[in-house]
């Protein structure tokens, strides 16, 4: 029989990328990244409201190029046995469309309206409505729908977003019939079926962001939505009942996207998902063994068999979902608002001078002003971690929270802020850069807390993503913090390739998930081991950051 192979594809906040994989050993033979041009001119977007939309044009740009750049060079033989496509995204990233499931952006006169696009994961302007949804769910007198979500809504969900849109533009509310996740719509695309009432909506996405639970016969019931607002009145019945685990085929390429790819039209097209629990398949997750993708944000997720968590409720995750991440089993998702991003905030708060005041030096020619900032740009997180790397312990050093975008585990809370205490006038870039390292480690470690707390055991510790990646001191402190071992995966593009492990099963080459992980998977490269005596030091910095987030958070009441 001949190879086969399979194409997984990778929405990131950033940019979009495909992988070409052959089933046999999980090699990758084909890439290729794809950047969102209207995203990196920073269109649509209000980052001093926390609003951020993506138009679909870059997605459907980003997925006809980035498949022809993986494919580009490749033989027939490998082109002609293609036989899977899964396609994993961001979320929750849903859209308001029409009756025939097309974006109103992709409409004339919404090419501009930030409320027709795409309302990306880290879009933080339905804080109000994520309030107004957590309050109504308790005090109703019915079914608490959150109780399946860690019992707290987040703004950065399905129903807190539409909602906040529906209020605030009228022309797209007027118009809009359906709404429809990011990780929906793409299947949908490639297989010509984007009728909102006929898509396969993803287990992954309705479980953890839109309430969906068996026990609920679906989503919400329409008396509690309609009690939110009546502009949700009747919603429910133009959304969806079934939801679909990424081990099964949702159609075949449509003639027009497999002539547009240069692929059959017998290539099979899989459920989508969330980029983070296609990390976790990537990475190798098993039962008890908790996946750290870490990058601009986190998403922690473990599974464990229905049989052993039976009726356990967790509170204050991202949600608890039968047959999400691997199907078959449960699996329960949290993570922090901001991780890397809080690096990337630090490192921009200090070239200011580069970009305010260099940039406007007249003696200096625009060469040499592009070339001071392009390189300092690219040396700062790297001479901050090595600075700080070489500090002394300091029991009494700088203590900061990392809720520089609001928290999301545990307790989501989306209006909380970050802060910095205990700075002196000895407190430099390299002490402050160490404090928010340790922050954000300590943000991880209530993570683990949690679920440790409500009875869900962490036998492991897999990270995966650019920061484990990329930045060995941000791993061992968060090592020492956890004190537990970290194995960071090998493979460097850990999503995709848990798409194409999704894909090798709807495909019919592996029988389901973890067949593929064992053919497919690439290991690890690395292991990060806590250091005991600055694990017990942590300790006593760990219980100064719980005290800093207690005054914090009730001075929010205030």
């Amino acid at each position: 029989m001949a190879k086969r192979f399979v194409i997984g594809i990778d929405y990131g906040t950033d940019s979009v990328r495909s992988v070409v994989v052959d089933t046999t050993n999980g090699k990758i033979i084909g890439t290729s990244v794809f950047e969102y041009p209207r995203w990196k001119k920073g269109l649509f977007c209000d980052p001093s409201i926390n609003q951020f939309r993506q138009h679909p044009l870059d997605y459907i740009e980003g997925l006809e190029q980035s498949v022809k750049g993986a494919l580009a060079g490749l033989s027939p033989e490998v082109v002609n046995n293609i036989v899977g496509i899964t396609v994993d995204t961001t979320g929750s990233t849903p859209v308001a469309v029409d009756k025939e499931g097309t974006p109103l952006s992709m409409k004339h006169g919404y090419e501009n309206n930030p409320d027709a696009m795409f309302v990306l994961w880290k879009d933080h302007t339905a804080v109000k409505e994520a309030a107004e949804i957590n309050n109504l769910a308790r005090t109703w007198g019915g079914i608490d729908f959150t109780k399946f979500e860690g019992g707290i809504y987040s703004s950065e969900w399905f129903w807190a977003k539409i909602l906040h849109v529906l209020r605030h533009c009228d022309e797209v509310r007027k118009n809009t019939w359906s709404w429809v996740e990011h990780c929906d719509w793409i299947p949908g695309l490639l297989t010509g079926k984007t009728n909102p009432l006929e898509l396969k909506r993803s287990r992954c996405a309705a479980g953890h962001k839109a309430m969906w639970h068996s026990d609920f016969n679906g989503l919400p019931d329409e008396q509690f939505l309609s009690k939110l607002d009546t502009l949700l009145t009747d919603l429910r019945e133009r959304l969806f009942s079934n939801t679909y685990t990424c081990d099964t085929e949702v159609g075949r390429l449509s003639p027009e996207w497999a002539k547009r790819l240069g692929l059959s039209i017998d290539v099979k097209v899989g459920a989508g998902t969330f980029d983070a629990h296609t990390g976790a398949v990537g990475g190798e997750i098993k039962p008890y063994h908790l996946v750290k993708v870490m990058g601009t944000s986190t998403c922690d997720m473990i599974v464990a068999p229905m049989t052993e968590v039976g009726d356990k409720l967790v509170s204050g995750i991202c949600g608890q979902v039968d047959g999400s991440i691997i199907p078959g089993m449960l699996g329960l998702e949290a993570g922090q608002s901001a991780f890397g991003d809080i690096y990337a905030w630090f490192g921009k708060l200090l070239l200011w001078p580069v970009t305010n005041i260099i940039s406007k030096m007249s003696w200096l020619d625009e060469k040499t002003k592009n070339k001071i900032k392009e390189e300092t740009t690219d040396k700062i997180i790297a001479e901050l971690s090595r600075q700080a790397e070489s500090l002394t312990f300091e029991e009494t050093s700088v203590i900061a929270l990392d809720w520089m975008n609001g928290r999301r585990t545990p307790d989501a809370n989306q209006a909380l802020k970050g802060a910095i205490t205990g700075l002196s006038l000895g407190s430099d870039a390299p002490r402050i850069f160490k404090a928010l390292v340790e922050a954000t480690a300590f943000g991880s470690k209530m993570i683990n807390e949690r679920f440790i707390s409500e009875g869900i055991r962490i036998d492991g510790v897999i990270a995966i993503g650019g920061v484990a990646k990329k930045n060995p001191f941000v791993m061992q402190i968060v090592a020492d913090v956890l004190n537990m071992p970290i194995k960071v995966a090998a493979s460097e593009q850990t999503c995709a390739l848990g798409s194409a492990m999704a894909a090798s099963v709807v495909a019919g080459v592996y029988k389901d998930i973890p067949s593929a992980q064992k053919a497919m998977g690439g290991g690890f490269e690395k292991e990060y081991r806590p250091d005991p005596a600055r694990a017990k030091k942590y300790e006593t910095l760990f219980r100064k950051y719980k005290s800093l987030g207690l005054v914090i958070e009730k001075g929010e009441h205030y």
